[in-house]
């Protein structure tokens, strides 16, 4: 994991087009912004894990790409 020490207003770049800004320190909780083109999603954590695990579900119950489609076999 890298580590890097950043200001409020100060930024940080991922690539040539995610740029990750702090936005403010209060306390415990820093405010980030992201801005980053809008074919990339962007989410909290707890929620990218349940997004997963959802869509992990859903196709549990699919076993081949026929039945997926509901295509006769050849």
């Amino acid at each position: 994991m890298l580590v890097l020490s950043r200001k409020p207003g100060e930024s940080l770049m991922i690539g040539d087009d995610i740029e990750i800004t702090v936005v403010s320190v209060t306390g415990d909780q820093i405010k980030i912004g992201i801005n980053a083109p809008k074919h990339i999603d962007v989410h909290r954590k707890e929620i990218y894990i349940t997004i997963s695990d959802e869509n992990k579900s859903a196709s549990a119950g699919v076993s081949n790409i026929a039945g997926l489609l509901k295509l006769p076999p050849k």
